[in-house]
């Protein structure tokens, strides 16, 4: 039964044979009665405000780059806030988390490269002070 209709009349409207058909099977379609499948069609038309003489196509498109122009306009907002306020955020909390490195600082250890050559310049320096002695 329908419902929220289920005491009100039944009335005839007069249709041509092939049409009744044809709205019989779309209501089967649709799953639901006569009726209702008519009551659906008629709010579908009056809450999109479309009339059944007018083609649908160019409101279509319309809508679709509508839509296509707020995603992206969507996107750009969200990009901007990216720059503006999540990428130096994050960069000035990894600064404070970070071990800070002086930029000065001397190694306490360096490494001699020429060790056996400052060796033997010493040992024959140390022979020649023994010689003249």
């Amino acid at each position: 039964m329908d419902n929220g209709y289920e005491k009100e009349q039944f009335t005839t409207i007069s249709f041509k044979s092939s049409i009744v058909k044809k709205f019989r099977v779309f209501s089967k379609k649709m799953g639901a009665s006569n009726s209702m499948t008519l009551l659906m069609m008629l709010d579908f038309f009056e809450s999109n405000s479309i009339s059944p003489k007018e083609s649908i196509g160019p409101k279509i498109h319309t809508l679709e780059n509508l839509i296509k122009k707020r995603v992206s306009a969507v996107i750009a907002i969200l990009r901007d806030m990216e720059k503006s306020q999540t990428k130096p955020t994050v960069a000035m909390m990894q600064s404070l988390f970070e071990e800070a490195e002086p930029e000065n600082k001397k190694p306490k250890l360096i490494e001699k490269k020429n060790f056996e050559t400052i060796t033997k310049v010493r040992f024959q320096e140390k022979l020649r002070e023994d010689n003249q002695l």
